[in-house]
């Protein structure tokens, strides 16, 4: 199946990372390279990393791009950046983006098992390398371990009754595949209820999330990015939903503050001073154009930091 993906907010994206020719820059989540295509047509002599741990996402790219001589390729989490730039002897970028989604090739990628409405193996991996998939959740976590994932990560308001759904249904025989488990969810959601989309949605959002570890030391990596701007440097952010968007709207308000003391000490103590300044107060989202082509885009926030 040829990787296809149409890149969401491209033209805020690339405009906001304010790229220098001859510029480094790091795209963490190389997907389909439809970004990355972009930032390089933009680059002379500069550099452009990729990192993405979907080695499909890597092979497709390396071809895309292999008369191209200014992308270096990284089989990697992004999470892992700072130790890949120390490897390469590279002390800063001029600039990052990370689209924080899932592409559209996982998704309508049967046999990978993140679609509620394709019947395929309960998979979810962004890395097919990893052991742990969405049936391994989906089977031997206890029923407060689901019952938190799914309220967590998918804010689930049927996160109790889902979970002891589940519960009952693989007494009989394990749940291994996509439609099993959305045949157990829609017997438990209220249509009425349901969230925009389908009953199932929020629920494949949260293992989607458990299972690759999306959230795991996220603003601890973006604080870090941040840090590892030269002067002037960008880092954009495009997120999805409301708890990554949360994640990076704190990293972000912690690093252009000057103190982050308690509000309730009389003196700041902390010293903190900060390091980058907002681009963008608000949040940028699509535009209504983008929003009638891409339905992927409705979601979407981005978020923008310059390095002091």
């Amino acid at each position: 199946m040829e990787f296809k993906h149409q890149p969401v907010m491209l033209n805020e994206c690339v405009t906001n990372l304010a790229i220098k020719p001859n510029g480094i820059y790091l795209d963490g989540t190389l997907g389909g390279g439809g970004h990355s295509a972009e930032i390089l047509s933009h680059l002379t002599t500069g550099r452009l990393l990729a990192f993405d741990k979907d080695e499909t996402a890597i092979d497709f790219c390396k071809q895309k791009f292999k008369d191209n001589p200014n992308i270096t390729f990284f089989h990697d989490d992004f999470k892992n950046f700072s130790a890949r730039l120390d490897e390469a002897k590279i002390d800063g970028v001029d600039g990052i983006l990370l689209d924080l989604g899932v592409s559209s090739y996982q998704i309508d990628t049967p046999e990978r098992g993140f679609s509620y409405m394709l019947d395929a193996p309960l998979d979810m991996r962004m890395n097919l390398d990893q052991a742990k998939t969405a049936s391994d959740v989906v089977n031997h976590y206890t029923e407060t371990e689901l019952e938190d994932i799914f309220s967590r990560f998918g804010e689930e308001p049927f996160s109790r009754r889902i979970a002891h759904a589940i519960m009952l249904a693989r007494k009989n025989r394990p749940i291994d595949t996509t439609l099993q488990l959305v045949d157990i969810i829609q017997k438990i959601v209220p249509p009425q209820k349901a969230s925009k989309g389908h009953p199932a949605k929020r629920v494949f959002q949260a293992l989607r999330i458990e299972v690759n570890g999306e959230l795991d030391k996220l603003q601890d990596c973006i604080v870090s990015m941040a840090r590892r701007l030269n002067t002037n440097g960008r880092l954009c952010v495009l997120t999805f939903h409301s708890l990554e968007d949360r994640i990076v709207k704190d990293a972000f308000n912690m690093l252009s503050s000057d103190c982050i003391c308690d509000k309730k000490l009389p003196i700041c103590v902390c010293h903190h001073k900060r390091e980058v300044k907002l681009v963008n107060k608000k949040p940028l989202t699509a535009s209504e154009q983008e929003l009638t082509h891409n339905p992927r885009s409705h979601s979407a926030k981005l978020r923008v930091v310059q390095k002091l």
